[in-house]
């Protein structure tokens, strides 16, 4: 489904919370898991409080991600040719920041948990766990915003479209080839600006090509 979905901004940002949770949490575990090694007492209550700070961050980027909705909307009623032009260009913006020197460090911090144990550690008092939570969360989001915004082409609600990209940015970084993974989608995404414009059905969220059976 395009756009906003038909929901109010409460209900988008909870939905989308939800997705999020569902998409990013597998490839978070090993830093939560070593997180969860640093703590000694209360280890329950204050992995909650990390969980909880990590996806607010992500509740947070529903706003902006809301304002696209909006827009993508709008979009969705323009003659055809400018829904294609509107995915080509989300295909582009995605592909071209996979490629960019802020996606790589962005990638070696969430690859590189050790490091990120050690600033953890530094933090002092009782607002560790929501620090240590928000900062892993912001990475996470300058790591993998560009693969949430192809959902905006594929259709938000797209059941395929996130595993793949749950898969993706798990094997990003799990793997030992993440770096590479994160290279190929992003070319992968910048041939799909170019050939969505002879196949539109590649975006069927904002091309509706596809949903007229719907």
């Amino acid at each position: 489904m395009p756009g906003t979905m038909g929901l109010g901004l409460p209900a988008f940002l909870a939905v989308w919370t939800l997705m999020m949770a569902a998409m990013m949490l597998p490839a978070t575990s090993l830093v939560a898991a070593l997180y969860a090694r640093t703590i000694t007492a209360h280890r329950a209550s204050r992995m909650v409080v990390f969980t909880v700070a990590y996806l607010l961050v992500w509740a947070a980027a529903g706003l902006p991600g809301y304002a696209l909705a909006v827009g993508l909307d709008r979009a969705a009623s323009l003659p055809a040719a400018a829904g294609t032009a509107v995915a080509a260009a989300v295909f582009a913006v995605s592909g071209v920041y996979q490629l960019t020197p802020v996606k790589d460090r962005c990638l070696a911090r969430c690859r590189s948990p050790i490091g990120l144990m050690l600033r953890y550690a530094s933090y002092p008092g009782p607002s560790r766990d929501l620090r240590a939570g928000a900062h892993h969360g912001a990475f996470c989001l300058g790591c993998c915003w560009s693969l949430m915004v192809l959902l905006a082409a594929f259709g938000v609600m797209n059941l395929w479209a996130m595993v793949v990209l749950a898969f993706v940015i798990t094997t990003e970084k799990l793997a030992p080839v993440g770096r590479l993974v994160a290279r190929v989608v992003g070319i992968a995404s910048i041939a799909l600006a170019v050939a969505v414009f002879w196949v539109p059905a590649l975006a069927p969220g904002l091309t509706g090509a596809g949903m007229a059976g719907m």
